[in-house]
């Protein structure tokens, strides 16, 4: 079998995600209760070693991934590029052909692309994309899983999305395309998501509709999501800022919004930025239940990588 990289969510396609779900639905609910410590009843990575390589700071995506693979049965390693060889100028060609001699699987946040494409194209185990400048499939999956318990099935979906085209944007995209539900990009111009990721998704058969008016991307949405105006290591700046102030996610915009709508962010949130308090704190807020989710979302992409999904 050849080795599976999750570099974007195409790399495993509709019916794999959908699996993935199903299987993190199930694993969750098994545990329900237990210590977040205690390994599943089958502890079905035991033995195994995910090596985690961290170029940009992280919060959710470290625990999450180390908690993961703990449940799973195996365990994880923190690997900071200013105190690797990484950082210190060797290949990342290099580095891919020693981790995987050394571990099973590896899993990075860095800012280029290019560098995952790389890692991947050079290393014999599993390559699993924790972000880039480009995508961020993850925690899309920790998204489609939160929608899904939430009660929405995801073909025929309605989800806002609100600021900028950034990389989480580009990954509900090319859900979108996947799962075959609709996304509205509601931001303005000179900021919208990758062309490609675009014009991949509606031709696998999503709806992507771009728009500059907030209240028409949000009208009649199930789902609501926004992230940072500012990603990670961009360049922001006070007319960024005011060209993303008319996305801001506010009570009144939701109100817009299907009646049962969820809100999504994928955190750290700038309360009062992207999005108010009474919003993100409210009701209607399922940010907390898409948090954990990383772990169970990444528990899923972990067995299907090593071949057990």
């Amino acid at each position: 079998m050849s080795v599976r990289h999750l570099i974007g969510l195409a790399d495993a396609g509709g019916d794999v995600i959908a699996a993935m779900i199903a299987d993190a639905l199930d694993r969750k609910a098994a545990r329900r209760s237990w210590p977040k410590g205690r390994p599943d009843a089958d502890a079905p990575l035991a033995g195994h070693v995910l090596a985690m390589i961290f170029e940009k700071n992280s919060t959710r995506t470290r625990v999450s991934f180390d908690m993961a693979m703990r449940q799973l049965g195996g365990s994880a390693l923190i690997m900071e590029s200013g105190s690797t060889q990484l950082g210190r100028g060797e290949t990342v060609a290099d580095t891919a052909r020693v981790l995987s001699r050394m571990v099973d699987a590896i899993m990075i946040r860095t800012d280029d692309h290019a560098k995952i494409e790389e890692l991947a194209h050079y290393a014999e185990v599993p390559v699993i994309n924790g972000l880039t400048d480009l995508s961020h499939p993850c925690q899309i999956l920790a998204d489609l899983l939160t929608v899904i318990e939430r009660g929405f099935a995801l073909p025929g979906l309605q989800v806002a999305w609100l600021g900028d085209g950034n990389n989480v944007a580009n990954s509900l995209i090319e859900a979108a395309g996947l799962m075959k539900f609709t996304v509205r990009i509601g931001g303005p111009a000179g900021h919208e998501p990758s062309a490609g990721f675009i014009a991949a998704a509606r031709e696998a058969g999503g709806t992507v509709i771009l728009t500059p008016d907030a209240r028409e991307a949000v009208r009649g949405a199930q789902v609501v999501v926004t992230d940072t105006w500012v990603s990670m290591g961009q360049a922001g700046g006070e007319a960024h800022l005011q060209a993303m102030q008319p996305y801001q996610v506010d009570a009144e915009l939701m109100k817009l919004a299907a009646p049962d709508a969820v809100f999504l962010h994928c955190l750290p949130a700038h309360r009062g930025e992207e999005v108010t308090e009474d919003v993100i704190d409210g009701p209607q807020s399922a940010i907390w239940d898409e948090a954990e989710n990383r772990i169970h979302a990444q528990k899923s992409v972990l067995r299907w990588a090593m071949g057990q999904l």
